[in-house]
């Protein structure tokens, strides 16, 4: 099935749909003075034994050793990346216009140093309007990015517990299995999580954190996920794990949770809620934990506000925002809860992210398969382009652990968390 032909899933300017007009379709005239005056100019802001960039009218060269060649195919397409790089890159590469011979890994690592020589400049473009989507906008994005079938995700993510988030190399050998399976541990053990305590989980993913909490600790855990496809697929999967009492997956907003638990988590739902709809959630937050329970939130961050990036925004990840450490004190701040600690685990993002492309790669041709090759492109691009944010700091990744303002029944010390008990 041909997903990327279907409609853009209702969702306006975004989908997978590219102008994917191959580069014999452009103009093909000579590159006047001026287009090579542009060229030059931007040659020089970057560093030409790792990163050279040529015109439509060069013949194609093998790069150096630890160099990638970048090949701009056209004169629109000149013009589209100079106008707007971080709109228009991903779409021109997407779709053949842009050709990189060589590691893209190495033509991003040089455009993170140079965004990071104009940062400050940029910096104002994180002033913008506080975004608070409803509960419609939330399931179309949702819908957008999950749903696009499970067997694709299947391919690159890791085999035991498929967790699309952040992994925990507790040992710089571990594999993504390993890895993923040790931040889960990590987790709990920052919960304090115990057999027979009651857990509610905002936004489950697959389900294998939520099956993990009921198999390996015992924990009865109530889970919300507004994708069909997810929830279909964890019920099956708990069902087949034996735990399908312990484990409820329920296709609901968080907005709706109701009760009282021992644990609140969340394991990078928060990107998806708009940092105008956090202080409803440091309500419900507070609301669910009672007076002696305890939560943890685990997101994507910021040192500085500002939106992501705006391919990624477009063709990835429509209506998602990483918050700075200070916005998210909105879930805390006169909500009635205390944050008792903050982890900052970025270099684990960047090594997940390394992982995942490995993989990706190995399993292209199925990919190729279900999709095509432009969209083989923008998610090699995307997975690349956030191993490349984590590694330069561009974004965070952020666990928060909390409980009730009032509550004593808090660990004095860290001892827990690296105590070796799985």
């Amino acid at each position: 099935m041909n997903r990327n032909r279907l409609e853009p899933l209702g969702v306006p300017n975004a989908g997978y749909r590219f102008d994917d007009s191959s580069p014999e379709t452009q103009p093909r005239s000579e590159p006047t003075a001026f287009d090579r005056r542009l060229v030059s100019s931007l040659r020089s802001r970057l560093d030409a034994s790792r990163m050279k960039i040529v015109l439509w009218d060069e013949p194609d060269s093998k790069p150096a050793a630890n160099q990638a060649i970048v090949k701009i195919c056209d004169r629109s397409a000149l013009w589209q990346v100079l106008l707007n790089p971080g709109l228009h890159f991903g779409d021109l590469y997407s779709a053949g216009r842009i050709q990189v011979n060589g590691d893209l890994l190495i033509v991003l690592d040089e455009a993170y140093r140079f965004l990071a020589k104009v940062e400050t400049r940029l910096r104002w473009l994180g002033r913008k309007r506080i975004q608070a989507p409803t509960l419609t906008d939330s399931k179309r994005n949702i819908h957008h990015h999950y749903d696009i079938g499970n067997e694709f995700y299947e391919l690159w993510l890791d085999r035991e517990a498929l967790q699309y988030t952040c992994a925990y190399f507790a040992e710089p050998t571990m594999t993504i299995e390993q890895a993923q399976q040790a931040k889960m541990h990590h987790v709990c053990r920052k919960l304090r999580l115990k057999a027979g305590e009651s857990v509610v989980e905002a936004g489950s993913g697959w389900g294998g954190f939520a099956i993990f909490m009921a198999k390996n600790y015992g924990a009865r855990v109530r889970s919300f996920n507004i994708s069909h496809e997810q929830v279909v697929y964890a019920r099956a999967w708990a069902k087949r794990e034996g735990v399908e009492h312990l484990a409820e997956f329920v296709e609901d907003d968080f907005r709706n949770i109701t009760g009282e638990y021992d644990v609140f988590v969340s394991i990078g739902m928060l990107e998806h809620v708009g940092a105008g709809n956090y202080k409803e959630l440091g309500e419900l937050m507070c609301r669910t934990i009672g007076k002696v329970g305890r939560g943890l939130v685990h997101s994507i961050g910021r040192d500085y506000p500002a939106p992501l990036n705006a391919w990624i925004s477009k063709r990835i990840f429509p209506g998602a925002y990483p918050p700075t450490l200070r916005e998210m004190m909105d879930l805390f701040e006169d909500t009635g809860l205390s944050v008792l600690d903050v982890e900052n685990i970025r270099l684990h993002y960047a090594e997940t992210c390394r992982a995942w492309l490995v993989r990706f790669e190995e399993n292209v041709e199925a990919v190729r398969a279900m999709f095509d090759e432009a969209f083989v492109r923008a998610w090699r691009l995307y997975l690349a382009g956030s191993l490349k944010a984590f590694e330069h700091g561009t974004l965070q990744l952020f666990q928060v652990l909390f409980a009730p303002t009032a509550a004593n029944n808090v660990p004095w010390t860290r001892a827990h968390v690296y105590a070796k008990g799985e």
